[in-house]
């Protein structure tokens, strides 16, 4: 606790007025770690806001005192965003979790960063509204916005940056500012919110979010289509894209992943390259686009293609693909898991999609490759031992492969997990000519470097 007063608990408790600070072991235990294979660091302490004013105040102290502060929402990240690999303190938003406004007529909700995305869906639903965008884990709206996250739809509807009109922001030194406001679009000046998006919590804090929010399809059509290769399942694809249909959802799910999904869900899908797909319409429309979309896909060799509208049977199907980290973890006990994320343009999706299988089954080691291959952007699973060195190299160099071929085909190192700890090695090589003006902007925003030192930036 080098530099860190001796009284920072007391002082954030009176700050917080009824004591919503804390050095529990078991919650700083929490604090420490994501959903990551990162190794955890614990905060001095955690402290739970309820309010803007106290996080400006929290933000302001901090800043005086020099003590590093790392936003938190409910851990679900992957590359280690939450984890404070400098101690101070860990600012938990979830007692933030107020549904401010839902304005209808604008197609606009305004929440605090604490809302999750289940949370937030539910209330929409009453207005026949919903918030599309989907990572897979019940994150919250300010972690979503923190990592510009996206997800199975965003191949429809865009990813985190595209829904955001305004955020209201507690800067490093404690003063507050919003970055944006409620029309649909605006020429007005540099876009900070584009620039806070995807800030992962180095520029500042989000006490208020405004959202974009959807109409409620009419009606939803899920597909599972099986491939005998994944050549052919991509560019099956691809030709969906191509034709101009109504997809919401187009998501690979590889022949050993799958067979994962079979022993932790106890379904029985073929063990092939599959696309896991949803539609988005009229049921009029809906019927010719998902005909059309069964015939480009057996052009392409789909060997069983599968259609449910019913709601519960939809959910079992998606079930499969949500649960799919869940299903390595459990398969392989003792285990721990490496999930990266490379996105590429379309053009190179199938090259790079079948690259990372080889590359995986070349190593050794446990893993599948999955990803919502509509807009670009795929995982890798990687199972290692955490304890042998050998492993950990291993499952680095295949990821390192993986990126690296994203790279020179002119995709990212990462299309939605974001930098955090993990992908920093790779800034260089991707934003040679733009890396030293993020590093002004940072200094610029955060001149002590208070706010989540260590990451995206060293």
């Amino acid at each position: 606790m080098s530099g860190i007063p001796h009284t920072l608990l007391e002082d954030l408790k009176k700050i917080t007025a009824d004591d919503r600070a804390t050095t529990n072991e078991t919650m700083l235990q929490q604090h420490s770690k994501d959903e990551s294979h990162h190794t955890p660091v614990l905060p001095d302490v955690v402290v739970f806001p309820t309010t803007k004013e106290e996080v400006s105040a929290i933000l302001t102290y901090a800043n005086e005192h020099r003590i590093p502060v790392v936003p938190f929402g409910v851990g679900s990240s992957l590359e280690g965003h939450c984890i404070p690999l400098k101690g101070g303190i860990s600012i938990d938003f979830q007692q933030m979790n107020q549904i401010i406004e839902v304005r209808p007529d604008d197609f606009l909700v305004r929440v605090q960063p604490g809302v999750t995305r289940t949370q937030l869906n539910a209330a929409l639903k009453k207005h026949g509204l919903f918030f599309p965008v989907d990572p897979g884990a019940d994150a919250t709206i300010g972690g979503m916005t923190a990592t510009n996250a996206s997800g199975t739809t965003s191949v429809r509807y865009g990813i985190m940056r595209s829904q955001v009109r305004d955020l209201e922001v507690v800067m490093a030194d404690g003063s507050i500012i919003h970055t944006g406001g409620l029309s649909a679009k605006s020429s007005s000046g540099y876009h900070l919110t584009g620039l806070f998006v995807g800030s992962e919590g180095t520029l500042g804090a989000f006490t208020e979010i405004t959202l974009k929010v959807y109409g409620i399809p009419e009606t939803v059509i899920a597909g599972r289509a099986t491939f005998p290769t994944m050549k052919q399942a991509v560019d099956g694809a691809m030709s969906l894209l191509a034709a101009g249909i109504a997809i919401a959802r187009v998501e690979l799910v590889d022949s050993t992943s799958i067979r994962q999904v079979n022993l932790h869900s106890e379904t029985d899908y073929l063990e092939q390259p599959t696309l896991f797909l949803e539609f988005h319409g009229n049921e009029a429309g809906l019927t010719h686009d998902v005909s059309f979309a069964q015939e480009l896909l057996e052009e392409n060799g789909s060997v069983d293609f599968l259609v449910e509208t019913d709601s519960k049977k939809r959910a079992k199907l998606w079930e499969a693909r949500h649960n799919l980290a869940y299903a390595f973890k459990h398969g392989f006990p003792g285990k721990e898991m490496m999930l990266t994320d490379v996105c590429t343009p379309l053009s190179e999706l199938t090259g790079a999609v079948v690259y990372a299988r080889e590359v995986i089954d070349q190593s050794g080691l446990a893993g599948g490759v999955l990803g919502h291959v509509g807009d670009g952007n795929f995982h890798t699973t990687l199972m290692f031992n955490k304890q042998d060195p050998a492993e950990v190299q291993l499952a680095e160099e295949v990821n390192a492969k993986i990126v690296e071929y994203a790279l020179q085909k002119g995709g990212t190192c990462t299309g939605e997990h974001g930098i955090g700890i993990g992908k920093k090695k790779y800034l260089q090589k991707e934003h040679a000519d733009t890396l030293p003006w993020m590093k002004l902007i940072k200094q610029q925003f955060d001149p002590h470097n208070i706010l989540n030192p260590g990451k995206i930036l060293d």
